[in-house]
Order: C-alpha cells, then sequence, then structure tokens
C-alpha cells in the first residue's frame, strides 16, 4: 500500500516544517510539498505532527517467562499507541537471555509476535546473579546491549571484567545501579514523605555509589557505559562531570522523576518504582541535566504487573510501572506546553538521541523505511488505563488531562495502530 500523509507538520532535520509525506512500498520517497499522486490513500493531516517513530531503550515486555504480565504482542501494541516503532528489552526473563540458547525463545517471540522492532538486552551475568558472565560473544549479533537490569552488578571485579569484554565487541553496558548492602528493606524514597508515613526508605546513596564505582571502571576500562533510569541529583553531578573528561557515558531518565516528587505519593501501589520518586531537589536536578545534555533520553522503564500484585500498597506492591502510552502525552503537557522544553528538545530526547547512541531506529527522511508517528498535539483528554492496549494498568498518571492524542503509527509503511482517521483518508 502506498500511503501520502497531507499537510501536516513533519520533523525534517530537526525543525518541523509543512509538507507532505510520500510513501510508497513502505519508504519515504519524498518529503514536500508536490501533489499528491494517483494510486494512494491519502490522510489529510492538517494541524497535526509528525515524528520519525519513537524510540525506547527500556521496556519489559515479559515474555518468556511471565506471560500473566505482558507478551510481546501485547508490549508492541502498546507501545505503538504510545507512537514508539524502536523498543530495547530489558532481560530480567525467564529464561534469563544469557547464552545463545535461552535467548532463542525471545527472539523466536519477537518474530512471530511484535508489531514493531523489539531489540533484546544480553545479560551481563548468567541468570542475572551477578557470579559469573554471560556468553558476550554469542549474544552480541542479537542484542543491543547488556544489562542486569532489575539488580545492580554487586561485585567490582566481575563489573570490570564484563566491561572489558563487552569493549571488545563494541556494545554498551547498560547498568542498573544499586548498593544491595544500602538498601536495607526499603521500598520508597528515605525522605520526607516516608518519615510521616512510618515507611522504609531507600537511600540515594544506593544509587550513586554504584554510578561513582561504574564510572571508574570505565576510566580503566574505556568501555561505552549507560546509566538506566538516573533519578538522584548525585548521580547527575557524577554523569555531568564524566563527560567532561571525555568518558564514553550516557544516561537515561524517566518520565515519572520529571513530573512526580515523593512528595506527590500516595497509599497505592501504582507509586512505586524501583528507583522511586525522589525529591524536589532530585527533580530539578534531573531536569537540568536534560537541559544542559548531562542526560539525553527519557526512557518509560515500562514494567507492566497483573492487578494483584500491584494492590498491595507502598509496602506490599511489586515495584513497576506501565508507561508506553502515556510517555509522550505526558512529557508534551508538562514539560513542553509549561515552556520547560521545546518540542523538538523532546523529539531529541525519545528519538534522535537514543538513535545516535544505541544506534537503532531510523530517521525521519527520504530513501528511509517509514517508521514514524502521528500526533494531534491540540487534542485532550485524560489518561483511563482501560484504554491501555497493555495488560498492565498500574499508573500514577490516573485521571491527568493531557494534550497529545496518537493519532496513526507506522512501521516499514504498515499501519500498526490508527484511532478515528476514516475521517481523514481518502484514495486517489
Amino acid at each position: 500500500m502506498n500511503y501520502i500523509l497531507s499537510n501536516a507538520n513533519v520533523f525534517v532535520q530537526g525543525e518541523f516544517v509543512k509538507s507532505n509525506v510520500f510513501i510508497k512500498n513502505g519508504i519515504i520517497t519524498d518529503i514536500s510539498s508536490a501533489a499528491p499522486t494517483t494510486g494512494s490513500v491519502v490522510f489529510d493531516l492538517e494541524g497535526c505532527f509528525i515524528f520519525p517513530g519513537l524510540i525506547d531503550v527500556h521496556t519489559h515486555l515479559r515474555e518468556p517467562g511471565f506471560f500473566y504480565k505482558e507478551t510481546i504482542r501485547t508490549g508492541t501494541q502498546a507501545a505503538a499507541h504510545g507512537g514508539y516503532t524502536t523498543i530495547c528489552a530489558m532481560p530480567n526473563l525467564n529464561p534469563v537471555p544469557d547464552c545463545a540458547q535461552t535467548l532463542a525463545p525471545q527472539l523466536e517471540a519477537i518474530q512471530k509476535d511484535a508489531c514493531i522492532e523489539v531489540l533484546p538486552y544480553g545479560a551481563i551475568t548468567k541468570g542475572e546473579k551477578g557470579q559469573e558472565l554471560a556468553d558476550f560473544a554469542a549474544l552480541s549479533p542479537y542484542v543491543c546491549a547488556f544489562s542486569d537490569d532489575g539488580r545492580g552488578v554487586q561485585n567490582e571485579d566481575m563489573m570490570r571484567n564484563a566491561m572489558q569484554k563487552i569493549k571488545q565487541l563494541d556494545k554498551i553496558v547498560a547498568a542498573h545501579c544499586e548498593v544491595n548492602e544500602l538498601l536495607k528493606g526499603g521500598y520508597i524514597h528515605d525522605g520526607a514523605y516516608c518519615a510521616a508515613h512510618g515507611h522504609k526508605g531507600i537511600c540515594s546513596e544506593s544509587e550513586w555509589k554504584q554510578i561513582e564505582r561504574d564510572l571508574q571502571l570505565v576510566r580503566e576500562t574505556g568501555c561505552k557505559y549507560h546509566v538506566c533510569h538516573i533519578s538522584t541529583k548525585e548521580g547527575v553531578e557524577l554523569i555531568r562531570q564524566a563527560k567532561k573528561e571525555g568518558l564514553s557515558v550516557s544516561c537515561e531518565t524517566g518520565p515519572h522523576y520529571l513530573v512526580l516528587t515523593d512528595m506527590d505519593l500516595q497509599e497505592d501501589g501504582r507509586f512505586k518504582m524501583n528507583p522511586p520518586l525522589r525529591s524536589k531537589a532530585d527533580q530539578e536536578a534531573l531536569l537540568a541535566g536534560i537541559l544542559d545534555g548531562t542526560i539525553e533520553m527519557i526512557a518509560t522503564d515500562h514494567a507492566p504487573h497483573t492487578a494483584e500484585e500491584k494492590s498491595k500498597g507502598l509496602s506490599g506492591s511489586m515495584m513497576g510501572i506501565v508507561g508506553l502510552e502515556t510517555a509522550f502525552p505526558i512529557l508534551y503537557t508538562k514539560l513542553v506546553k509549561t515552556g520547560i522544553l521545546s518540542l523538538e528538545q523532546l523529539i531529541a530526547l525519545m528519538h534522535t538521541n537514543p538513535h545516535k547512541r544505541f544506534g537503532i531506529g531510523t530517521p525521519l527522511e527520504i530513501g528511509m523505511p517509514a517508521n514514524l508517528t502521528v500526533y494531534d498535539l491540540q487534542q485532550s483528554y485524560t489518561i483511563n488505563p482501560d484504554t491501555f492496549l497493555s495488560m498492565g494498568r498500574s499508573t500514577p498518571f490516573t485521571g491527568w488531562e493531557v494534550y497529545g492524542k496518537c493519532k496513526l503509527t507506522m512501521y516499514h509503511g504498515q499501519i500498526v495502530w490508527e484511532e478515528n482517521l476514516d475521517t481523514y483518508k481518502t484514495t486517489i
């Protein structure tokens, strides 16, 4: 099928221009004001915005092993609903992808059921147990990077050896930074809300201490290093200084850390994630880090659980919230419409920068696959988890009024999400 997306504001080389996008056999053949040609389905997208497909370098799709939480099919449908065309799947699965044999079931499921691009992570250690290194060489051709996400690599020598071997393969080490001995049974940020309500806190040091350790190992090994879901002001400053040194480091944060703090907590499992929501000072440091380029990516850490697993309050619920279907509208509403970021900056954080750092996804350019999304930024609505395509429903954003409705997502020129576009569509 050939398509023409007409009269839209198109993201071209870092800025928006009013244009038409011509798609033939899955490829973008032209971006111009040329008149529509015959033999095409035309969408008149007056007032809408076309971006390159968003990229999420941190998602949990739960398959294989935890099908009752999410599947490749439902997770990628949710991603398409949110405007994503490339997502990276974390390795805390069963089996853990730590060798070619244990990666195979995940690759088979992706091939069978994914409606967008899914790139697996390989584990750093076997079974993510921190005791023996994974088979990096066998995994390397098939994975986007290596991570033991969900737990930090506690042993310094183990992490050093991993960095040395992964550097030889020219891959990224993506670290979940957490010092286990500092956790002490905590489950929310060790701050004012924690103290006022009698909860057990997670100290900021549990995150930044391991970032500090890992950065010293990066100095020794020269590997490419990426910090997952950074949440502390100390962590941001460590990354800032490491970049000034010229180290090959990058980091991501999540939408929730940018728009919520620990003082927004409620006694509800939908506010529980790891890292936890931090203080106002941490939030301000994250925003400053985004503005000065220290933090160059926003990733959802989409982590679905069952309703029962999230029904046990802050103390008893599983850690993790869903985010693929809310990330862009939340960030657009709270950061762009308020003037903190430009729309162009947000697209860089959600597409361009992860594309450059991880070498994944495709730009919106002539000759490239039509991996793109269309948003109506004027349309407002209330976030309702009942409309999610993800099996997960737990989000702190239930009931929030937001702007930005995803109208269309294409992957390789195929429509993988479409909402009420019949009135926009003609065939010529």
